[in-house]
């Protein structure tokens, strides 16, 4: 821009120099110009240009010392929240009981990377993989049942996208803790849990609910959920199914009814496994270069005001 700017100076110069008609007067007018001076004016300008452009972009450098290195390992939990889980054979119900094992479970664990899947009809990845634990606390807290209107528990659909989160390059060892109560009619889910354990990943399944289970509200009515032949459904803990896929991946599967017990039981379990170490970025502090580029800038722009452009006078 500021060489077109310079050539279109440059060629104004010389048709104004043109419109005067004699070449001596001409000569005689511009006499005291100094093409190179102004040469020099322009590359102040244009230089001054570019080292701003490049302040603004703020270029800095991490300081890697500055990281923290933390020993851990990946983990995506897999939320149930389909509306089976308000039965309330576990008090207050499956869902509350569920929350509050995970932000027990999250803060036994400050070195790990935790992302969060919920799932009811279909799976959606809430929070990816981070340090971050408080982000996905927040995000813990505003899950709700309601929010999914596609009703239904697709374990497979879950654990898919719990296992496309995690990054393939990572070393870091990767688990998935699946909590449910296993009430589906997803006949994938066994098959999907062999082919992550044969990948590595290591399913850890908590489910909740009791083996004689009890009826749910149903959230549209308020009253007691019922099927299309008008009788009263009763929501039942699948605990085989979820014993078959902890165990396919040699994971473990825990029954939560005391959630101090059942985070100890899971904490202890994740504590076995081999950790790596990577650096918690989030934490990083950057040597900034921008006053490096601000005053040469501030420099050049002040030499160009004060530099003449024209020729020193004879004596």
């Amino acid at each position: 821009m500021f060489v077109l700017f310079f050539i279109g100076d440059l060629l104004w110069k010389k048709r104004a120099a043109l419109r005067i008609g004699d070449p001596k007067l001409a000569k005689e007018l511009y006499k005291g110009y100094s093409p190179y001076k102004s040469f020099i004016k322009f590359l102040f300008i244009s230089i001054a240009f570019a080292a701003g452009c490049i302040a603004v972009a703020n270029p800095r450098k991490p300081d890697e010392t500055s990281a923290e290195a933390r020993k851990g390992i990946d983990i995506m939990i897999a939320l149930d929240v389909s509306n089976s889980m308000l039965a309330d054979d576990i008090s207050p119900n499956r869902f509350v009981a569920a929350k509050t094992f995970l932000n027990s479970l999250i803060q036994r664990l400050p070195d790990d990377r935790i992302g969060l899947v919920l799932f009811a009809g279909e799976a959606y990845v809430q929070m990816p993989l981070t340090f971050d634990h408080g982000a996905t606390e927040v995000i813990l807290s505003s899950a709700a049942p309601s929010a999914f209107k596609s009703q239904g528990t697709v374990i497979s659909q879950a654990l898919e996208k719990a296992d496309l989160s995690f990054q393939e390059e990572s070393k870091r060892f990767k688990t998935i803790v699946l909590i449910t109560d296993g009430e589906t009619h997803d006949t994938n889910a066994e098959e999907k849990a062999k082919e992550l354990g044969a990948k590595g990943i290591m399913i850890n399944a908590v489910g909740l609910g009791s083996a004689t289970g009890t009826t749910i509200i149903d959230t549209i009515s308020g009253g007691i959920k019922k099927d299309l032949s008008g009788n009263t459904i009763i929501s039942k803990l699948n605990e085989a199914l979820l014993q078959q896929i902890a165990a396919s991946t040699n994971g473990q599967y825990v029954h939560l009814t005391d959630v101090k017990a059942a985070t100890d039981a899971l904490v202890l379990q994740l504590s076995q496994i081999e950790k790596k170490a990577m650096a918690d970025t989030s934490k990083l502090n950057y040597t900034t270069y921008y006053f490096w580029l601000a005053w040469p800038m501030l420099l050049l722009l002040l030499s160009e005001i004060f530099f003449p452009d024209r020729k020193k006078a004879k004596l």
